[in-house]
C-alpha cells in the first residue's frame, strides 16, 4: 500500500535566499487575494447578467501588471490558486466553512511548489533544491524521506525559523493485527484513559519551559504597554518586536514537544490495537480546567489517529458525546467515572460498527 507521507526539516537559507523566499510568500499572497476579489466581482456580473460566461481568473493574467511575478516559481502561484478553488469547494460543500477570506501578510508565511522531472531534490543529505532558486538551501536532515517526492512546502514560523515539509507517496507496511479493541475518552487528571485501565499523561513540556513562558510573556505585555503609551506603531518597535519572537520560540518549543507526545502515542496505540473507540470531542463538563483545555490539542490528537489508522489498516470509530452523556446518569457523569466513560465509549462504538 501507497500513501503520502510529509517529513519536516530545518531550513538555513542564506540572506539572498530568505529575500527569494520572501519575495515568493508575497506574491503568493498576492494572487490569491487577487483571484478572490476576481471572483467576488465575477460573481457580482452573474447575478446581474445570469446568462452571460466569465472565464475564471488564472495567475498568469497578473503578470503583466505585476513583473515581480515573473521572478518567482509559476507552480507556487499555480498551487496558490489550487487553494482557492478548495476554499470554495469547501465553502459550497461543507456546512459551518465560512467564505473565502483574503491572506493577511502577519498570518501566511508558506508557499508550496511540485516536483517535476526532479527540480526538487535532496543533494548528499544536506542541501534542498528547489525550482526557480540557482542556489542550494542547507537544511537539517535527521531522516530520510522515503518514495518520490511529490511537492514541497516552505514556511516561516513565528519565531522566523524556516522549515520544508517534504511530500512523498512512500510505501506503508500494515501493521499486525492484534485481535485487541479499547475504548479512549478525555480524562480531568489524565491526558486520556483506556477501557482497560491503561492512561496517558498529560505533560506535554517541562515546568521550566511553563514558567519561562509566563514570564516572556509578561514582559512583552510591558512592552506593548510602554509603546502604546508613546503612541508608537508596534511594527516599528524593535525592542517589542525582538521579544515577540522570543516568546514565539518558546510556544514553537513547547508545540513541537507536543507533537512528539502525541505521535508517540498513536503509534503505540495503532500498533497494540485494531479497533479503537474515540470521543470524538474534548469532554467538557466542569472535569477538566479551563486553562488545561488549550494544552490537552485532542482535535490534534484525533487527526493522527484517523490517518496512522488508514496507514496501518486499523478501524477508528469517532463517538460523539451527547451519545455518552445521554446513557450516564448526572451522578456518574459528574463524580470522577472516566473508566466507566471510556468502557461505555468502547461499547457503543462496537454497536456502531455491528451497524455499519
Amino acid at each position: 500500500m501507497k500513501a503520502l507521507k510529509a517529513y519536516k526539516y530545518r531550513l538555513y537559507p542564506t540572506s539572498k535566499q530568505e529575500e527569494f523566499i520572501q519575495k515568493t510568500f508575497s506574491c503568493v499572497r498576492l494572487v490569491y487575494n487577487l483571484m478572490l476579489q476576481d471572483r467576488i466581482d465575477i460573481y457580482k456580473e452573474m447575478r446581474k447578467n445570469p446568462q452571460q460566461t466569465f472565464k475564471m481568473p488564472t495567475p498568469a493574467k497578473y503578470k503583466k501588471q505585476y513583473p515581480v511575478l515573473r521572478e518567482v516559481d509559476s507552480l507556487a502561484l499555480a498551487n496558490a490558486q489550487v487553494y482557492l478553488d478548495r476554499a470554495f469547494k469547501n465553502f459550497y460543500r461543507e456546512k459551518g466553512m465560512g467564505f473565502p477570506k483574503k491572506k493577511k501578510k502577519e498570518t501566511v508565511h508558506s508557499y508550496t511548489t511540485n516536483n517535476q522531472h526532479g527540480t526538487v531534490k535532496i543533494l548528499d543529505n544536506r542541501y534542498l533544491k528547489v525550482p526557480k532558486l540557482k542556489s542550494l538551501i542547507k537544511m537539517k536532515v535527521h531522516r530520510q524521506p522515503l518514495g518520490e517526492i511529490k511537492s514541497v512546502t516552505i514556511s516561516m514560523s513565528a519565531s522566523h525559523n524556516y522549515y520544508v515539509s517534504i511530500l512523498c507517496e512512500a510505501p506503508i507496511e500494515t501493521k499486525t493485527k492484534q485481535q485487541k479493541m479499547v475504548g479512549i475518552c478525555s480524562s480531568r487528571e489524565k491526558f486520556a484513559l483506556l477501557s482497560n485501565g491503561e492512561s496517558f499523561e498529560k505533560s506535554y513540556c517541562s515546568k521550566h519551559l511553563k514558567q519561562k513562558l509566563r514570564q516572556e510573556e509578561r514582559k512583552l505585555n510591558k512592552r506593548k504597554m510602554i509603546v502604546l503609551e508613546k503612541g508608537v506603531d508596534l511594527s516599528q518597535a524593535k525592542n517589542y518586536q525582538k521579544q515577540k519572537i522570543k516568546v514565539a520560540k518558546i510556544r514553537e518549543k513547547i508545540a513541537n514537544q507536543r507533537t512528539d507526545i502525541l505521535n508517540k502515542i498513536t503509534t503505540e496505540l495503532v500498533s497494540s490495537y485494531d479497533v479503537i473507540c474515540i470521543e470524538k470531542a474534548h469532554h467538557s463538563n466542569e472535569r477538566t480546567p479551563k486553562h488545561d483545555r488549550s494544552e490537552l490539542a485532542w482535535s490534534l490528537f484525533l487527526a493522527k489517529l484517523l490517518y496512522k489508522a488508514q496507514w496501518y489498516g486499523k478501524e477508528l470509530i469517532c463517538i460523539e458525546s451527547e451519545e455518552i452523556e445521554t446513557e450516564l446518569s448526572f451522578s456518574e457523569s459528574t463524580e470522577n467515572s472516566e473508566y466507566l466513560r471510556s468502557q461505555k465509549i468502547l461499547e457503543r462504538g462496537l454497536s456502531k460498527r455491528e451497524t455499519l
